[in-house]
Protein backbone atom coordinates (compact mmCIF):
# COMPACT_ATOMS: atom_id res chain seq x y z
CA UNK A 1 0.00 0.00 0.00
CA UNK A 2 2.82 2.42 0.80
CA UNK A 3 4.46 1.84 -2.58
CA UNK A 4 1.11 2.29 -4.34
CA UNK A 5 0.49 5.48 -2.34
CA UNK A 6 3.81 6.82 -3.57
CA UNK A 7 2.74 6.08 -7.17
CA UNK A 8 -0.66 7.73 -6.62
CA UNK A 9 0.93 10.84 -5.12
CA UNK A 10 3.49 11.10 -7.94
CA UNK A 11 0.88 11.10 -10.71
CA UNK A 12 -1.59 13.46 -9.03
CA UNK A 13 1.28 15.76 -8.14
CA UNK A 14 2.29 16.14 -11.79
CA UNK A 15 -0.92 18.04 -12.58
CA UNK A 16 -1.73 21.68 -11.82
CA UNK A 17 -5.46 21.35 -12.47
CA UNK A 18 -7.65 19.18 -10.18
CA UNK A 19 -6.54 15.59 -10.80
CA UNK A 20 -7.36 12.12 -9.55
CA UNK A 21 -5.77 8.73 -10.09
CA UNK A 22 -6.56 5.19 -8.99
CA UNK A 23 -3.56 2.88 -8.65
CA UNK A 24 -3.34 -0.91 -8.80
CA UNK A 25 0.07 -2.55 -8.38
CA UNK A 26 1.86 0.79 -8.92
CA UNK A 27 0.15 1.38 -12.29
CA UNK A 28 -2.77 3.76 -12.92
CA UNK A 29 -5.94 1.92 -13.88
CA UNK A 30 -7.62 5.29 -14.28
CA UNK A 31 -6.66 8.96 -14.22
CA UNK A 32 -8.55 12.14 -14.96
CA UNK A 33 -8.57 15.89 -14.60
CA UNK A 34 -11.53 18.26 -14.34
CA UNK A 35 -12.74 21.65 -13.28
CA UNK A 36 -13.42 20.20 -9.83
CA UNK A 37 -11.87 17.36 -7.86
CA UNK A 38 -15.15 15.47 -7.94
CA UNK A 39 -15.23 15.69 -11.75
CA UNK A 40 -11.63 14.48 -11.95
CA UNK A 41 -12.32 11.54 -9.65
CA UNK A 42 -15.43 10.57 -11.62
CA UNK A 43 -13.29 10.34 -14.76
CA UNK A 44 -10.57 8.32 -13.03
CA UNK A 45 -13.11 5.83 -11.72
CA UNK A 46 -15.05 5.58 -14.99
CA UNK A 47 -11.83 4.82 -16.88
CA UNK A 48 -11.77 1.28 -15.44
CA UNK A 49 -14.37 0.59 -12.72
CA UNK A 50 -13.49 -3.11 -12.55
CA UNK A 51 -9.81 -2.57 -11.82
CA UNK A 52 -10.57 0.32 -9.45
CA UNK A 53 -11.89 -2.13 -6.83
CA UNK A 54 -9.36 -2.32 -4.00
CA UNK A 55 -7.27 0.49 -5.47
CA UNK A 56 -5.23 3.33 -4.01
CA UNK A 57 -6.55 6.84 -4.72
CA UNK A 58 -4.42 9.94 -5.27
CA UNK A 59 -5.96 13.44 -5.30
CA UNK A 60 -4.15 16.77 -5.66
CA UNK A 61 -6.77 18.94 -3.93
CA UNK A 62 -8.31 18.94 -0.48
CA UNK A 63 -11.01 16.28 -0.51
CA UNK A 64 -14.51 17.77 -0.27
CA UNK A 65 -17.74 16.00 0.64
CA UNK A 66 -18.85 15.59 -2.98
CA UNK A 67 -15.67 13.71 -3.83
CA UNK A 68 -15.77 11.78 -0.56
CA UNK A 69 -19.31 10.59 -1.31
CA UNK A 70 -18.07 9.13 -4.60
CA UNK A 71 -15.08 7.47 -2.96
CA UNK A 72 -17.35 5.97 -0.30
CA UNK A 73 -19.08 3.91 -3.00
CA UNK A 74 -15.80 2.13 -3.81
CA UNK A 75 -13.80 -0.36 -1.79
CA UNK A 76 -10.47 1.46 -1.63
CA UNK A 77 -7.41 0.54 0.41
CA UNK A 78 -6.11 4.07 0.91
CA UNK A 79 -6.40 7.71 -0.15
CA UNK A 80 -3.64 10.32 -0.30
CA UNK A 81 -4.41 14.02 -0.68
CA UNK A 82 -3.22 17.43 0.57
CA UNK A 83 -6.06 17.43 3.13
CA UNK A 84 -9.68 16.62 3.89
CA UNK A 85 -12.61 18.85 4.81
CA UNK A 86 -14.47 18.02 8.01
CA UNK A 87 -17.47 16.85 5.98
CA UNK A 88 -15.24 14.62 3.85
CA UNK A 89 -13.65 13.08 6.93
CA UNK A 90 -17.08 12.40 8.39
CA UNK A 91 -17.95 10.43 5.26
CA UNK A 92 -14.67 8.57 4.78
CA UNK A 93 -14.06 7.61 8.40
CA UNK A 94 -17.31 5.64 8.33
CA UNK A 95 -15.65 3.25 5.87
CA UNK A 96 -13.91 0.26 7.42
CA UNK A 97 -10.19 -0.36 6.84
CA UNK A 98 -9.54 2.64 4.57
CA UNK A 99 -6.32 4.54 5.29
CA UNK A 100 -6.49 8.32 4.87
CA UNK A 101 -3.16 10.06 4.41
CA UNK A 102 -2.06 13.62 3.78
CA UNK A 103 1.05 14.56 1.82
CA UNK A 104 2.81 17.65 0.54
CA UNK A 105 1.96 18.46 -3.06
CA UNK A 106 3.81 20.82 -5.39
CA UNK A 107 7.23 21.00 -7.03
CA UNK A 108 9.72 18.71 -5.34
CA UNK A 109 13.20 18.57 -6.81
CA UNK A 110 16.33 16.62 -5.98
CA UNK A 111 14.66 13.25 -5.37
CA UNK A 112 16.72 10.07 -5.68
CA UNK A 113 15.34 6.66 -6.63
CA UNK A 114 16.73 3.58 -4.90
CA UNK A 115 16.46 -0.02 -6.06
CA UNK A 116 17.87 -3.03 -4.26
CA UNK A 117 19.78 -5.61 -6.29
CA UNK A 118 21.83 -8.62 -5.24
CA UNK A 119 25.01 -7.33 -3.65
CA UNK A 120 24.02 -3.67 -3.44
CA UNK A 121 21.67 -0.88 -4.40
CA UNK A 122 21.20 1.27 -7.50
CA UNK A 123 20.72 5.02 -7.18
CA UNK A 124 19.59 7.44 -9.85
CA UNK A 125 17.93 10.83 -10.13
CA UNK A 126 14.15 10.52 -10.04
CA UNK A 127 12.36 10.97 -13.37
CA UNK A 128 10.97 14.35 -12.37
CA UNK A 129 11.60 16.30 -15.56
CA UNK A 130 9.18 17.05 -18.33
CA UNK A 131 9.48 18.28 -21.88
CA UNK A 132 7.64 21.59 -22.35
CA UNK A 133 5.41 21.85 -25.40
CA UNK A 134 7.71 24.50 -26.87
CA UNK A 135 10.48 21.88 -27.11
CA UNK A 136 8.30 19.19 -28.67
CA UNK A 137 8.46 18.68 -32.41
CA UNK A 138 5.72 17.70 -34.81
CA UNK A 139 7.34 15.24 -37.22
CA UNK A 140 4.36 14.45 -39.45
CA UNK A 141 2.74 16.43 -42.24
CA UNK A 142 -0.27 17.11 -40.04
CA UNK A 143 0.12 19.24 -36.90
CA UNK A 144 -2.09 18.32 -33.91
CA UNK A 145 -5.02 20.66 -33.42
CA UNK A 146 -5.42 22.38 -30.06
CA UNK A 147 -7.83 19.76 -28.71
CA UNK A 148 -5.37 17.00 -29.61
CA UNK A 149 -2.48 18.89 -28.02
CA UNK A 150 -4.41 19.06 -24.73
CA UNK A 151 -4.96 15.31 -24.69
CA UNK A 152 -1.42 14.53 -25.84
CA UNK A 153 0.02 16.51 -22.93
CA UNK A 154 -2.38 14.82 -20.52
CA UNK A 155 -1.48 11.34 -21.77
CA UNK A 156 2.24 12.17 -21.72
CA UNK A 157 2.07 13.05 -18.02
CA UNK A 158 0.29 9.80 -17.20
CA UNK A 159 2.40 7.43 -19.32
CA UNK A 160 5.52 8.62 -17.52
CA UNK A 161 4.26 6.80 -14.42
CA UNK A 162 3.22 3.55 -16.13
CA UNK A 163 5.59 0.59 -15.97
CA UNK A 164 7.34 0.13 -19.30
CA UNK A 165 6.66 -0.90 -21.95
CA UNK A 166 3.89 1.65 -21.48
CA UNK A 167 1.08 2.94 -23.68
CA UNK A 168 -1.77 5.26 -22.65
CA UNK A 169 -4.86 6.05 -24.73
CA UNK A 170 -6.71 9.20 -23.65
CA UNK A 171 -9.52 11.58 -24.56
CA UNK A 172 -11.57 14.13 -22.67
CA UNK A 173 -8.91 14.54 -19.97
CA UNK A 174 -9.33 10.87 -19.05
CA UNK A 175 -7.41 7.67 -19.61
CA UNK A 176 -9.34 5.23 -21.78
CA UNK A 177 -6.81 2.42 -21.90
CA UNK A 178 -3.50 1.63 -20.21
CA UNK A 179 -1.02 -0.98 -21.42
CA UNK A 180 1.63 -1.56 -18.77
CA UNK A 181 4.75 -3.66 -18.30
CA UNK A 182 4.56 -5.62 -21.53
CA UNK A 183 7.50 -7.37 -23.17
CA UNK A 184 6.97 -5.53 -26.47
CA UNK A 185 5.54 -2.13 -27.24
CA UNK A 186 2.87 -3.17 -29.73
CA UNK A 187 1.62 -5.66 -27.12
CA UNK A 188 1.17 -2.80 -24.65
CA UNK A 189 -0.59 -0.79 -27.36
CA UNK A 190 -2.96 -3.63 -28.18
CA UNK A 191 -3.96 -3.92 -24.50
CA UNK A 192 -4.57 -0.18 -24.17
CA UNK A 193 -6.50 0.02 -27.45
CA UNK A 194 -8.61 -3.03 -26.62
CA UNK A 195 -9.50 -1.52 -23.26
CA UNK A 196 -10.45 1.78 -24.91
CA UNK A 197 -12.59 -0.05 -27.49
CA UNK A 198 -14.77 2.22 -29.61
CA UNK A 199 -13.73 5.21 -27.48
CA UNK A 200 -10.31 5.02 -29.14
CA UNK A 201 -11.84 6.62 -32.23
CA UNK A 202 -10.70 10.24 -32.12
CA UNK A 203 -8.50 9.66 -29.06
CA UNK A 204 -4.73 10.11 -28.69
CA UNK A 205 -1.98 7.68 -27.77
CA UNK A 206 1.17 8.21 -25.69
CA UNK A 207 4.23 5.97 -25.52
CA UNK A 208 6.90 6.25 -22.84
CA UNK A 209 9.69 5.29 -25.26
CA UNK A 210 10.25 5.26 -29.01
CA UNK A 211 8.68 2.86 -31.50
CA UNK A 212 11.22 0.32 -32.80
CA UNK A 213 8.84 -0.56 -35.65
CA UNK A 214 5.77 0.94 -37.34
CA UNK A 215 3.43 -1.73 -35.94
CA UNK A 216 2.24 0.42 -33.03
CA UNK A 217 1.28 3.25 -35.41
CA UNK A 218 -0.60 0.80 -37.63
CA UNK A 219 -2.47 -0.63 -34.61
CA UNK A 220 -3.32 2.88 -33.43
CA UNK A 221 -4.66 3.85 -36.84
CA UNK A 222 -6.81 0.73 -37.06
CA UNK A 223 -8.40 1.68 -33.71
CA UNK A 224 -9.11 5.27 -34.79
CA UNK A 225 -6.33 7.15 -32.96
CA UNK A 226 -5.77 10.60 -34.47
CA UNK A 227 -2.57 11.77 -32.71
CA UNK A 228 0.47 10.19 -31.06
CA UNK A 229 3.12 11.46 -28.67
CA UNK A 230 6.40 9.64 -28.16
CA UNK A 231 10.05 10.47 -27.45
CA UNK A 232 11.50 9.59 -30.87
CA UNK A 233 15.08 8.43 -31.17
CA UNK A 234 14.72 5.07 -32.90
CA UNK A 235 16.84 4.20 -35.91
CA UNK A 236 13.49 3.45 -37.56
CA UNK A 237 11.81 6.77 -36.71
CA UNK A 238 11.25 7.50 -40.40
CA UNK A 239 9.30 4.26 -40.73
CA UNK A 240 6.91 5.30 -37.96
CA UNK A 241 6.63 8.84 -39.33
CA UNK A 242 5.82 7.51 -42.78
CA UNK A 243 3.16 5.21 -41.30
CA UNK A 244 1.58 8.11 -39.41
CA UNK A 245 1.48 10.20 -42.58
CA UNK A 246 -0.12 7.33 -44.48
CA UNK A 247 -2.89 7.18 -41.87
CA UNK A 248 -3.29 10.95 -41.44
CA UNK A 249 -2.14 10.76 -37.82
CA UNK A 250 -0.36 13.71 -36.24
CA UNK A 251 2.75 12.62 -34.35
CA UNK A 252 4.84 14.58 -31.86
CA UNK A 253 8.36 13.80 -30.64
CA UNK A 254 9.17 15.00 -27.11
CA UNK A 255 12.91 14.28 -27.16
CA UNK A 256 12.55 12.96 -23.59
CA UNK A 257 12.28 9.29 -22.79
CA UNK A 258 10.42 7.84 -19.82
CA UNK A 259 11.12 4.22 -18.96
CA UNK A 260 9.87 2.98 -15.58
CA UNK A 261 11.12 -0.25 -14.03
Amino acid sequence: NIVDLEAAHAIANDFVEPAAVIIKHTNPCGAGTGETLAAAYAKAYAADPVSAFGGIIGLNREVDKTTADQIADLFAEAVVAPGYSEDALAVLTRKKNVRLLTAVFGKQGGAIDFKRVSGGILLQDADSGDAPRTEMKTVTKREPVDAEWRQLLFAWKVVKHVKSNAIVVAAGDQTLGVGAGQMNRVGAANIALAQAGDKAKGAVLASDAFFPFRDTVDAAAAAGITAIIQPGGSVRDEESIRAADEHGIAMVFTGMRHFKH
